[in-house]
Formats: structure tokens, C-alpha cells, sequence
């Protein structure tokens, strides 16, 4: 435990009592619930940090869409002001121009605006922590690579709620993983809800001026240096050793970091005197970085899509469907 948490740690309990209160406070309908007219779907996490939330929100509306539904996503924006964030931007960019978009911190008055619109159908990005609004469904996702957080709840760990919580989520996706019986053992103490897999996919390189550049691209054998403003970091080096690049060096900033020219420039030297003729970043990046940025190295950035096991399963679950038992 760093001298951070250890100072930090007698401020956990009250964080996990008042997170408790307010949860009872909700079921025992002491604090209000409002009903959007439609279907509400949640994915949401335990954790601070990236878990692979955005991935699975496009990877929803995606299927959505294609089977015809009328399709509107919540979602807070930039730290819950209503201006659109770099997670909006990417699933705006690659969701058809019908996904209409609620942004703002009170997801209900935007559900609400969305449902005048005609929309049935809604998807509630970070919703897990959301309890004022009603769902349908409550998908929980947990990174295999760091599932509790090291078990301790905000300010000292990373759990946003004890691991209890889990009893409410109605699927749970273990996210960079396609087999983690222990994960699963520790899921079971607290949750019956079905358990699926998903992987992040690899769908190609993008150059950042927006070129599509999938067959043309550098082998990824050549030399590269990565950077990234994201909330899970380690989760994109380990992605990139999967993948098989080969990484000189990298460069981390704060989540939503948007980047200055000085910055790039930066990275590029960075990169050069590590030996990395390219820069790769996430996709979330590309959408900070300064209009007309460039360097004199080129900039590529990932495209990824989610790949989850027993989608069927995962799919009819969301409909409303029975998938039989829970496992």
C-alpha cells in the first residue's frame, strides 16, 4: 500500500457506508426512480478506470440497430456538463447517423427529450452507479486484469461500491479475458448473474488525419511508440504486446488529456531517440488531438471493436429473452 492510500484508508468506510445508505435509500424507495417510456439497457463498472465501457455501449447499439431498433444513447459528456466528450465523439463516429444522443448528467430529462424523438430503445453509458434512473437490464463489467481494484472502495482503492453491488447486475462481462475461473469463484460470492467474456478485436490503423490506412500501414514489426490519455493505460500497452507490436517506448497522460502541439512534438522526439519511426495512440486520442496536429513522425491510431463470447446468449438477454438458467 503506497503513503497515499495508507492516509487515504480511514476515509474508506465512510465512502462504502454512504455508497450502502444510498443504495437502500433507492430500493426502499426513499429516493425517487424515474421510468423512461422504453427499454433501458445499463453497462456500467465497479471500478474507476477503463473496464472497455465504450466498446461495449457501440458493440449494443450496433446490434441494436441493425435489428431495426430505434436507438438513443445516455451518457454524462465531459465530467456531467452536458459538452460532448471524446467517448461521445468515437461512438458518434462510428454509429449510424439515426443513434440519437442524450448528453448531460441528468439522464432521465435527456431520456425523456429522446423518447419525444421517438426513441425506444436506450443505452446508459456508466450507468451501474445511475440509480435513479430505472433499467432493464444492468450489465456490469469487470477487467480481469485489475477485477476489485486491490479490494479496497474509494479514496484509498479504486471500487467505486463494495463488491457486493455485484448482486445487482443481471449479466456480468469479465472484460480482456476469454477464461478466469478465479474471477469468476470471486463473482459467485456476491452474484448469481450469468457471466460472459469479451476481448478487445484489433479492426485496423487509422491514419490520424483520418486516411484509412489498413493495407498500407507499417508492419507491426516496425518500430513504435505509443501514447494515450485514457483511463486504463496498462490495459493499451498490454492490448498493443497482443497484438504484436513491437513498442520502442510510450508516453501516458490523464484521462481526456487533450493534447498541445509542444506535446506531440514532444512525443515525436521522444520516439525518435528511442528508435520508433511511428506513434500510435487509442482512437479516443485521435479525437484530442489539436486541429491539423501533426509531427514528423506519422500518427496512426487503433480501431477497435469488442468480441463477446456467448454474444447470442448476451444478446437475447438484453431483448428480454429467456437464455435459461442462470450459470
Amino acid at each position: 500500500m503506497s503513503w497515499q492510500q495508507t492516509l487515504l484508508a480511514p476515509l474508506s468506510p465512510i465512502y462504502e457506508a454512504v455508497s450502502r445508505l444510498r443504495v437502500r435509500g433507492y430500493r426502499s424507495k426513499l429516493f425517487t426512480t424515474h421510468k423512461l417510456p422504453g427499454r433501458v439497457v445499463s453497462v456500467g463498472n465497479l471500478t474507476t478506470g477503463g473496464t472497455g465501457k465504450t466498446p461495449m455501449v457501440l458493440w449494443i447499439a450496433e446490434r441494436l440497430t441493425a435489428s431495426g431498433k430505434s436507438v438513443g444513447i445516455l451518457t454524462r459528456g465531459y465530467r456531467g456538463s452536458g459538452s460532448t466528450s471524446d467517448e461521445v465523439r468515437l461512438l458518434q463516429s462510428r454509429l449510424p447517423a439515426g443513434v440519437k444522443f442524450g448528453v448531460g448528467a441528468n439522464r432521465f430529462e435527456q431520456g425523456s427529450l429522446l423518447a419525444r424523438e421517438g426513441v425506444e430503445w436506450f443505452v446508459l453509458d456508466d450507468g451501474f452507479q445511475h440509480l435513479n434512473l430505472a433499467r432493464d437490464v444492468n450489465i456490469l463489467l469487470i477487467d480481469a486484469a485489475n477485477p476489485f481494484g486491490g479490494g479496497k472502495v474509494l479514496p484509498a482503492g479504486r471500487l467505486r461500491e463494495p463488491r457486493s453491488a455485484m448482486s445487482r447486475a443481471d449479466a456480468i462481462v469479465i472484460t480482456r479475458s476469454e477464461h478466469a475461473p478465479a474471477i469468476e469463484s470471486a463473482i459467485r460470492l456476491d452474484s448469481s448473474a450469468p457471466i460472459f467474456y469479451s476481448q478487445a478485436k484489433l479492426d485496423g490503423l487509422f491514419s490520424a488525419d483520418g486516411e484509412a490506412t489498413t493495407a498500407l500501414a507499417p508492419s507491426r514489426d516496425a518500430k513504435w511508440f505509443s501514447f494515450c490519455g485514457v483511463g486504463n493505460p496498462d490495459a493499451f500497452a498490454a492490448d498493443l504486446k497482443q497484438w504484436g507490436f513491437a513498442v520502442a517506448g510510450k508516453r501516458v497522460f490523464k484521462d481526456h488529456h487533450a493534447y498541445t502541439q509542444a506535446e506531440l512534438d514532444e512525443i515525436a522526439l521522444a520516439a525518435e531517440r528511442a528508435g520508433a519511426a511511428h506513434l500510435i495512440c487509442t482512437e479516443k486520442d485521435k479525437f484530442n488531438l489539436p486541429p491539423g496536429g501533426r509531427t514528423r513522425l506519422p500518427i496512426y491510431y487503433c480501431r477497435i471493436s469488442m468480441r463477446v463470447d456467448r454474444e447470442a446468449d448476451l444478446m437475447r438477454l438484453i431483448l428480454g429473452e429467456e437464455i435459461g438458467a442462470r450459470q
